[in-house]
């Protein structure tokens, strides 16, 4: 007997895969790849190791990969698919203190549980190039990359980073000078001739100028401070309610010295340079949104007892400046404690300690109930000085953007409307609306602007200004867009503002109170001078811990205690030339070994250098990772801070490419229903029985069914494991495919994974007999018609794996197999192309039906089958084309020709152009290779 025996075939190829490395991928320096091939670089995002391993839901975008890969070898392609883990963060750290483990040993038990598993899965990765960012052989180019940060400014002439010492050069040739606040000025500058030179500045004093631009910089900051789990968290790790998304441990805002990362010097890069990149709309937008770029203007607004101190503010409206009643600061804003009035002090002070237990996210949530507090103090219209400004602190303002200050139009703005209605604080309207808005909201114009409070919203529109007037400027009946240049202009002249380019992207937050990270590459000497560590002596190696736990504190109050503080002295103490150093405490965050991972890919082994310039520049080319494949949850932090140390090192002139991610596709998710009893606890979903009433039970009990994520923690997720040993590994990578788009979410469903299987058997007894083991294929040339379907199914499949629509290429060949079926034999063209077709979608299958057909080599590199375009002419349609259900054409059309391709034809008929002209198409209907109705209308 000779039964399609999955475990038996499955197990025979992927021991040949690793015997023979049939992927392992060649080196350009040592002569054993060629670079005169076209190259394909496709990636899957760094997965992290979790001890939970994986579900079915995982390998969706693996497998994917795994497809174009193995196709793209197959199209003659010189293919880069490496696999590494993410290993260092929290959330290992966090396992590690649960289970008692430490980190290295749970880390490196979870990577090989991964490991398998996805092996398991048939993909052909170059498992020789893995990497695991816990290894100091890579963090060592994690720490290198830090320096060249820290050792790096970015030139805001020529819109680039460069080394540091071009700066001080710069300093010492007079080049710029430093201005009373502290702050470097050219020599077209005005002031230049009246700022200190460089020379005049101590050395303590010329490293605290260069920290003002330095990429990497410490700096006294609020963060997020989490006393549960000891350390401080970015704005991702806190939830909406302000705890810990690890622990649920409450977090505070705290100030703190940490080393940062001068991402905003890239904000205005990092968002043009989205044109260039081949990504989904809505990530763009959503790097778009989140680097928030803004025009605007700084106000200057004087304090009434004083004037001259100011508060500084950013608008994106200056042209509504004369409806300005309010002034708002963030609770945290430094003037707050000068401005608080005796009477104001104690309600300031407990309404800044209740926000302080709130989240940034909590904080800018569109709730109508705004908080707030008076401070007492006011400060002085800049453009109407008669009139009083009351300050006041409020939750909806934040220290993050901008100055920490708004000036509050409540007429035009809905945040402060509501904040404006809730406190009765006056409501000035300086922009006539819509009439469509007055219309909507039974008003005059004359009425709105005697009373825009009367309405329950802020009209945030363009119009023409309103009530905008002093003695020296007059905005009444100016253009929103034309009032706003006028503005900032007369704010130049007066002095008292300017034009200003604001971004919400904040600088980031480089430091974490743990232990499982990598160690910064940073000496800290006497009088809070800071050194970097020498290349020679990289990698800083994270010293060996019994007690790695963070000190969990009840006091928020407290300051942060980092691991390594408790490790061995002559780890923690340097002496250098007969002066005496301590390490950095703090590590780096999870995102740090994730940002450049794909560039080590490239030449993952390599001693001196974190990848060989040949080798990075063939495998990043022109348009960097061909194609980069992950979850839509890391459209934001991962991208972002990812694409900004590449601009850094592309500055510097260490990697080919201004963006590392040339096509970025977006998986979707596989969704399985989960089950919960009375007490809203998920109860196990695979013993839930469905009445006949259409309601569910377990255990007797009624539960309630919605349809999510797959997760153990719901109860409903299912192993791969079990369903390839079961199926097989080619039954799981079709099946997966099958379901539907790689970009949309399905739903799980076991049962229908039978249908699959069963392809997969037919197409076994197609080519061989169970019975005796023969191949059932004979040389002879296929007949016309067998010939058009094939070459019909080779043109389908082929577009198919163009686009990734893998679905409907396994439809293609189940069709194709279909026809197989009433075959005796097949003949050897025809099953040379359904195999080659099949690779790389259940490869071991195709893997041993090559071999059957008589071919030694391993089908991972034959080359894809082309259709004959010859044949393919031969099939003709006839397409007719109707405009409001009137036949205006007969088209006789190639029978592989699309949609796109016969509406071409159909409005080049010149009866079909004359009946569409003066008219619009509203509706297109289109009954595939028959017919093509126009519904237009005059």
């Amino acid at each position: 007997m000779y039964p399609y025996d999955f475990q038996k075939l499955e197990s025979k190829w992927q021991k040949a895969w690793d015997d023979q490395q049939t992927f392992k991928v060649g080196s350009i320096k040592e002569g054993t790849l060629d670079p005169s091939k076209p190259k394909y670089y496709v990636l899957d995002m760094f997965p992290y190791p979790s001890g939970k391993g994986l579900h079915v839901g995982h390998p969706l975008g693996y497998i994917a990969t795994d497809i174009v890969a193995r196709y793209k070898r197959m199209c003659g392609f010189n293919v880069l698919h490496p696999m590494g883990f993410d290993a260092f963060g929290l959330p290992a750290e966090q396992f590690a203190i649960e289970t008692g483990t430490h980190p290295a040993i749970t880390t490196d038990q979870n990577i090989d549980n991964m490991r398998n598993q996805l092996r398991a899965c048939g993909l052909s990765y170059d498992w020789s190039r893995e990497i695991k960012t816990t290894d100091p052989s890579y963090y060592k180019w994690t720490q290198w990359i830090f320096i060249k940060l820290y050792n790096s400014w970015f030139d805001e002439i020529d819109q680039k980073a460069k080394p540091i010492e071009k700066l001080i050069q710069s300093y010492e040739n007079d080049e710029y000078r430093i201005d009373p606040k502290g702050n470097r000025i050219a020599k077209s500058d005005v002031g230049f001739q009246h700022a200190k030179k460089w020379k005049t500045f101590s050395s303590q004093e010329q490293e605290a100028i260069l920290s003002k631009d330095r990429l990497a910089f410490l700096d006294d900051v609020t963060v997020n401070w989490c006393p549960g789990l000891g350390t401080v968290l970015a704005n991702e790790e806190v939830t909406a309610d302000g705890r810990s998304e690890r622990g649920n441990y409450p977090v505070f805002k705290k100030p703190l010295k940490q080393w940062m990362l001068r991402i905003t010097k890239y904000a205005d890069r990092l968002e043009k340079d989205l044109k260039d990149v081949d990504w989904p709309e809505a990530v763009k937008q959503m790097q778009t949104n989140w680097i928030g770029k803004s025009e605007g203007a700084i106000v200057q607004f004087s304090l009434e007892r004083n004037k001259e101190e100011k508060v500084s503010v950013f608008t994106t409206r200056p042209d509504t400046l004369f409806g300005c009643t309010f002034m708002v600061l963030a609770p945290e804003h430094p003037l707050v404690d000068h401005l608080v009035t005796d009477e104001q002090r104690q309600a300031v002070f407990a309404f800044r300690e209740k926000m302080a237990a709130k989240s940034d996210v909590e904080r800018q949530s569109d709730q109508k109930a705004k908080e707030g507090v008076f401070t007492g103090s006011y400060a002085v219209h800049p453009t109407m000085p008669d009139r009083r400004v009351p300050i006041w602190i409020a939750d909806y303002v934040l220290m993050g953007y901008g100055f920490g200050a708004v000036m509050a139009v409540p007429a035009h703005d809905q945040r402060d409307f509501d904040f404006a209605k809730k406190h009765l604080l006056k409501i000035r309207a300086v922009v006539e609306p819509h009439p469509k808005f007055l219309k909507e909201h039974a008003l005059s114009l004359m009425e709105y602007l005697e009373d825009p409070g009367a309405l329950d919203v802020a009209y945030e529109g363009e119009g023409v200004s309103a009530q905008s007037d002093n003695l020296e400027i007059d905005f009444n009946g100016v253009t929103t867009n034309r009032a706003k240049e006028k503005m900032i202009e007369y704010l130049e002249k007066k002095e008292i503002g300017q034009k200003k380019i604001q971004y919400k992207l904040r600088d980031w937050l480089f430091s974490r109170q743990r232990y499982w990270g990598e160690p910064f590459p940073v000496l800290h000497g006497s009088g809070g001078s800071i050194q970097v560590v020498q290349e020679k002596d990289l990698p800083v190696i994270l010293p060996e811990m019994e007690d790695f736990k963070p000190t969990a504190l009840n006091d928020e109050n407290a300051s942060p205690q980092p691991s390594l503080g408790r490790a061995k002295e002559d780890w923690k103490e340097v002496t250098i030339d007969g002066n005496s150093y301590i390490r950095e405490l703090n590590t780096m965050p999870q995102w740090a070994g994730s940002c450049w991972y794909y560039l080590r890919f490239t030449d993952p082994t390599n001693k001196n250098t974190f990848a060989d310039e040949k080798e990075e520049n063939y495998w990043m080319g022109n348009n960097g990772v061909d194609l980069y494949v992950g979850g839509v949850e890391h459209a934001v932090l991962h991208l972002l801070y990812a694409r900004f140390w590449h601009k850094v090192l592309f500055d510097l002139g260490f990697v080919s490419t201004n963006e590392p991610f040339g096509k970025l596709f977006n998986q979707g998710y596989i969704q399985a229903y989960s089950y919960q009893d009375d007490r809203g606890m998920y109860v196990p979903a695979f013993d839930v029985q469905e009445e006949e009433d259409g309601t569910f039970t377990y255990e007797g009990q009624k539960v309630t069914r919605q349809l999510g994520k797959m997760g153990k923690s719901l109860k409903n997720s299912i192993s791969p494991d079990e369903v390839i040993d079961m199926f097989g590994c080619d039954t799981f990578r079709l099946f997966e495919m099958y379901l539907g788009p790689i970009e949309q979410s399905k739903t799980w469903d076991t049962e229908a994974i039978v249908g699959v299987h069963r392809f997969l058997q037919r197409a076994w007894r197609n080519f061989v007999d169970e019975e005796s083991g023969e191949l059932l294929i004979v040389d002879t040339k296929m007949d016309d018609k067998l010939s058009l379907i094939v070459n019909k199914t080779i043109a389908m499949a082929t577009k198919d794996m163009n686009e990734m629509k893998f679905n409907t290429a396994i439809a293609h060949l189940i069709q194709l197999n279909n026809l197989f079926v009433s075959m005796d034999k097949i003949p050897l063209e025809a099953a040379r192309a359904f195999v080659l077709m099949l690779n790389p979608l259940a490869p071991h299958m195709a893997e041993e039906l090559w071999q059957k057909l008589g071919y030694k080599e391993s089908i991972a590199y034959a080359s894809w089958p082309k259709a004959d375009q010859n044949i393919l002419s031969q099939d003709k349609v006839q397409v007719v084309v109707q405009i409001n259900g009137k036949r205006r054409a007969n088209l006789e059309v190639d029978g592989s020709a699309t949609q796109e391709d016969i509406e071409l034809l159909a409005k080049q008929d010149e009866n079909v152009k004359k009946h569409l002209e003066g008219v619009t198409v509203v509706k297109t209907i289109y009954v595939p290779k028959k017919l093509v109705n126009y519904v237009v209308k005059p």
